[in-house]
């Protein structure tokens, strides 16, 4: 049955056990699921890849079947999905797992697949279309942001955002909290450093400062410093970038200590790792453990403070923080 994602009330949801996500915008259906599966949810929550959970069916067919008998309800989603699930899919169905729910997320369905009219045809299934966001839902996304965290731009800069978001919000998102962590310490934003903050086509000093930070090349990290005067103004921003590349890769080696398949958790991660990062992320995960990179993350936000507090000295305390590691 085709649903549209804004008539999954309570109610609808309640009527399905299983679901089909398909089309472009993932920032959508991330937060359809989080706000309509995943909050207030006390059940188990599964993620699998759809190769993963193909190379590994028995396995996981035989969990789903012994574990109902004494679990709670439970969500499984499942990524990248194409026809080669349907087996998979359809024999579960069958089983009529009452306290199971399903989604299976994937980009581009074309109307012929046969996984795309399983859904649409079964009055049990749901098939929900995710279209790309209008430039209208991006403006709207944009002016609630920054009327929540008080910035001001101009409508030069939101028409530029807009278009430098693809037509995804999650994009979007991530462009924005790159503004906003600028703006803890400059109000003024004009519509130049906007296009360097949200410039995705060229290399962008501190997101290169940050990706070495967490490759731990000293080398690297020395030769962006020397190649850019940084002031103690970008400071913030610096350690924002860092902070938030960090708890990516934080939660990735959390996930891998449970999957044990680095290569698995990184195609799964979300919003998804740009396939050029993908190497350089692999590494950072075999060049931390666990415990060393929460200190480091604890670090970060004590920096931060000290700088908040005492600016002057900022850039050498940056500084010492990145090349102690």
């Amino acid at each position: 049955m085709i649903i549209k994602h804004f008539e999954l009330t309570k109610d609808k949801i309640s009527k399905f056990n299983y679901y089909l996500f398909h089309g472009k915008n993932e920032g959508l259906k991330k937060e359809i699921i989080e706000r309509n599966f995943i909050k207030n949810f006390n059940g188990n929550i599964d993620k699998y890849d759809e190769n993963y959970l193909i190379s590994n069916k028995e396995t996981i067919i035989s969990e789903l079947l012994s574990k109902s008998l004494f679990e709670d309800r439970k969500i499984i989603i499942i990524s990248r999905v194409t026809d080669k699930i349907i087996k998979i899919i359809d024999e579960i169905v069958r089983r009529n797992l009452d306290e199971l729910i399903i989604i299976l997320k994937s980009e581009i369905l074309e109307k012929r697949s046969k996984l795309r009219q399983l859904f649409e045809k079964e009055k049990k299934l749901a098939s929900i279309p995710f279209y790309e966001d209008t430039s209208k839902d991006l403006s709207r996304i944009i002016t609630e942001y920054l009327n929540t965290k008080k910035i001001k731009l101009s409508q030069e800069s939101i028409n530029l955002l807009v278009n430098r978001a693809s037509g995804d919000r999650e994009n979007l998102k991530i462009e924005l909290e790159k503004i906003y962590n600028y703006s803890i310490t400059n109000k003024d934003i004009n519509i130049s450093k906007i296009k360097v903050l949200t410039n995705l086509a060229e290399n962008y000093s501190v997101n290169e400062l940050a990706e070495n930070f967490l490759l731990k090349n000293k080398k690297n990290i020395s030769k962006i410093l020397n190649e850019n005067n940084y002031s103690d103004e970008d400071c913030i921003l610096i350690l924002r970038t860092i902070l938030s590349k960090s708890k990516r890769l934080f939660n990735i080696l959390k996930r891998n200590e449970e999957l044990n398949n680095i290569d698995q958790v990184i195609s799964s991660t979300k919003p998804p790792i740009f396939w050029k990062e993908k190497e350089n992320v692999k590494v950072q995960a075999n060049s931390w453990k666990l415990n060393d990179l929460r200190e480091k993350i604890y670090e970060i936000n004590e920096i931060e403070f000290l700088i908040k507090n005492n600016s002057k000295n900022s850039l050498n305390l940056v500084s010492d923080f990145i090349f102690n590691y």
